[in-house]
């Protein structure tokens, strides 16, 4: 089981971790599933299922993970995966909706279970994923800049204090959550709507098998979950010297994803940016970094069971804050994914088309950019240095 037991795991740093990577999972991912439910006609009562769903059960993921492999592996739903869905369900039914999600974790267990996923993660080069990684995720740092410009006393007053409690024992991302939280509540910048009446219990959502949703919702997801989502907690691991065990992470969040999908949730998977919260090297020593993760799926199981008492304060909160303490969370990351994407002597192109191609943002087919990237930059790494695919496979993150 380890050297460390949890509760030697357990400290400021992890535990604020953890809290930071919950606040941000449980607000900007769960106003789109809000917004999109809303607007496609769901009722309230599955919009909570949903929600319950895909933040319940993939807490107990992220718990049983980050324990079993004494990694910080945070469990989440694809946030690509509900833009996807949103979309399409303009289109199909829920009940549809729900057969194509069941599709879709049925084709990551048999890719997982084959040994695919893994045989393709070793194989990629560690500076082209890398750079994805930067791609994908400089937007986090730029809209901490850009959210000066809307509020600087809640973004300007949070990156101060994580400036200078750098300099302190004090976890700094927590230093500038507690203040900007502060400031919003002395400002009174909080919008607390009415809370809707009574418990509302999630739902069982009957699935039903058409081929048009499984082509249009079950094989693109089941890419995103793979290409997206999972292949960012893969490369955010790496560059913090973990192994991540690409393969097992795909089957046990597609057999939790199954559960899910009988109550109307999309997507279970691992979690790019809350997995690169809890593993930053901020958080503490490599070996107890794994202790956030399961402080974070502690919070977000928390979230699913009570959705309908918290959803409203979640709306409520400032995005200004989220934005903010997003980006400081993630600079760690950033900074040793671009020493590991450009410090090596292989694979230098690649690794600039894979960041600016992930930047761009860009989306074909249903596909978005960190797929695109990554298959962007093998072309180009194919054209100008295919060398390198002999000589990279011996440079690893350490």
């Amino acid at each position: 089981m380890g050297r460390f037991a949890l509760r030697q795991s357990l400290n400021l740093k992890t535990v604020s971790a953890g809290v930071v990577a919950a606040i941000f999972g449980c607000t900007g991912p769960a106003l789109i599933i809000i917004g999109g439910a809303t607007s496609n006609g769901l009722s309230y009562s599955e919009t909570i299922s949903w929600i319950f769903a895909v933040y319940f059960f993939s807490g107990l993921l992220g718990i049983f993970l980050s324990i079993k492999y004494r990694q910080p592996i945070a469990g989440a739903h694809s946030i690509a995966g509900a833009v996807l869905v949103v979309g399409s369900l303009s289109f199909f039914t829920i009940n549809e909706a729900v057969g194509a999600y069941l599709v879709a974790h049925l084709l990551i267990i048999l890719l997982g279970t084959s040994g695919l996923i893994d045989k393709v993660m070793n194989w990629l080069p560690v500076p082209i994923v890398m750079g994805m990684i930067v791609g994908v995720m400089i937007r986090f740092a730029t809209d901490m800049i850009t959210s000066i410009t809307i509020s600087p006393l809640l973004a300007g007053g949070a990156i101060i204090a994580f400036l200078l409690s750098m300099r302190t024992k004090i976890p700094p991302v927590l230093s500038a959550l507690i203040l900007s939280i502060l400031l919003a509540v002395l400002t009174n910048q909080f919008k607390i709507e009415s809370i809707s009446e009574g418990f509302i219990l999630p739902q069982l959502i009957m699935p039903v098998f058409s081929l048009d949703a499984i082509v249009s919702i079950a094989i693109p997801l089941a890419i995103l979950i793979i290409c997206t989502e999972n292949a960012q907690a893969t490369g955010v691991l790496m560059a913090q010297g973990y192994k991540p065990p690409n393969n097992a992470m795909a089957i046990y969040g597609s057999i939790v994803g199954l559960v899910g999908s009988c109550f109307g949730g999309h997507a279970i998977n691992i979690a790019g940016p809350m997995t690169a919260i809890c593993s930053d090297q901020d958080v503490g020593e490599k070996e107890h970094r794994y202790a956030a993760a399961v402080v974070c799926g502690g919070l977000f199981s928390t979230f699913g069971l009570f959705a309908t008492v918290l959803v409203p304060f979640i709306i409520a909160m400032p995005s200004v804050i989220v934005s903010v303490i997003a980006g400081l969370a993630m600079l760690g990351v950033l900074i040793n994914s671009l020493k590991a994407a450009f410090s090596a002597s292989h694979f230098q192109m690649g690794a600039f088309f894979a960041l600016i191609i992930g930047m761009s943002g860009i989306s074909f087919f249903n596909i978005s950019a960190p797929l695109w990237a990554i298959v962007g930059s093998l072309m180009v790494s194919f054209l100008v240095e295919r060398e390198h695919f002999t000589l990279g496979r011996k440079e690893k993150v350490n």
